[in-house]
């Protein structure tokens, strides 16, 4: 395992790892007695994912299929976790994918489905007194390496022409940040909600991914599954996009009810939940298959040359060691499955 996994995670991928030996070879799904497999990786994120776990919409799906849905801390975690042969699907933001796709990771996985674009719940929070991204310079500031937190902080200290030598970068968890902010210890973070909620009752946005995004630098989570379990298992790749896709629909349409299921998971009332919700822009299955996100079969959509664009920004960051072409991105996107399933 790559030597900058964190101890935490270490454990929890040999648990993983050790629960899916009994049913599969890593990072292939599996079978006992018949039954196939599924191992999703999943974050504490307020979109529609928590509703498909919460509600059991795969499982009732697919009562033939033993899902096993396995929380990580980050995208960061979530890749460490795929390389191990731990999971099959997964949430994981863009800026964790295009380092996974890119070198020396090289990752055998592709992006099936847009979980959400990442807007104002992910955000820098500083201490009171710090008015600038600027005077950050000598400061510590807290995010998960790896993260689309980590990619926007990179991308927040280099709009404002701060070299990110020049502050001390921690890695950190959301809830261990949240820890580090209540002692004291750091001076800002960067992170998302639900733990973004908790910094900002006594710290100040300095700049939010939203912005970020409109300043060319768009970020969003993103579900990724491995290329041998979508090829020998593509039935629950199906059921999994169209599970994905009603939760969003009731998102929309039902937002107390998908915000219940949210609170459920996350542990908060349902209205901060319906709140941290509407902060994410969600997509459905048939406007994810435009061109400004993932495409078509034949035709792969702005998605490619976003993550393209990232990898340029990463490498340029020293975080990749080389940026693949787009079309190697434009290959990456799931279009084919995605499609299959929005029909």
């Amino acid at each position: 395992m790559p030597a900058f996994l964190s101890r935490r995670t270490v454990l929890l991928v040999a648990a993983v790892a050790l629960t899916a030996s009994t049913t599969a070879a890593c990072g292939d799904g599996g079978a006992t007695g018949g039954r196939t497999t599924v191992r999703i990786a999943y974050q504490a994120i307020p979109n529609a994912d928590l509703v498909v776990k919460n509600q059991q919409l795969l499982e009732r799906a697919l009562p033939e299929v033993d899902v096993k849905w396995v929380k990580f801390e980050s995208g960061g975690d979530v890749n460490t976790a795929v390389v191990a042969g731990a999971v099959d699907l997964g949430l994981a933001g863009s800026s964790p994918v295009t380092k996974g796709l890119s070198a020396p990771l090289n990752i055998p996985y592709k992006v099936v489905w847009i979980h959400d674009l990442i807007g104002d719940n992910e955000a820098l929070v500083a201490r009171s007194g710090i008015g600038s991204v600027q005077e950050l310079a000598g400061k510590k500031v807290a995010t998960p390496f790896g993260s689309t937190a980590h990619y926007s902080l990179l991308a927040a200290l280099a709009a404002a022409g701060v070299e990110p030598s020049a502050v001390q970068i921690i890695d950190l968890q959301p809830q261990d940040a949240l820890a580090a902010w209540k002692r004291g210890d750091i001076d800002a973070a960067y992170v998302w909600t639900p733990t973004l909620s908790e910094l900002t009752k006594d710290g100040k946005v300095l700049i939010s991914s939203r912005q970020l995004a409109q300043q060319g630098k768009p970020t969003a989570d993103l579900g990724v599954v491995t290329d041998a379990f979508a090829a020998k298992h593509p039935e629950v790749v199906t059921a999994w996009i169209k599970a994905q896709d009603q939760a969003v629909a009731q998102a929309r349409t039902a937002p107390d009810q998908a915000a219940k299921s949210i609170g459920a998971e996350l542990g908060l009332p349902v209205e901060e939940a319906k709140r941290q919700l509407s902060e994410l822009v969600l997509l459905s299955a048939k406007e994810q298959t435009g061109p400004e996100y993932l495409g078509t079969p034949g035709a792969p959509g702005k998605l490619a040359a976003n993550l393209h664009d990232a990898a340029v920004f990463l490498k340029g960051q020293k975080a990749v060691d080389a940026v693949p072409d787009e079309a190697a991105f434009g290959r990456a996107l799931a279009v084919e499955e995605l499609a299959r399933a929005a029909n």
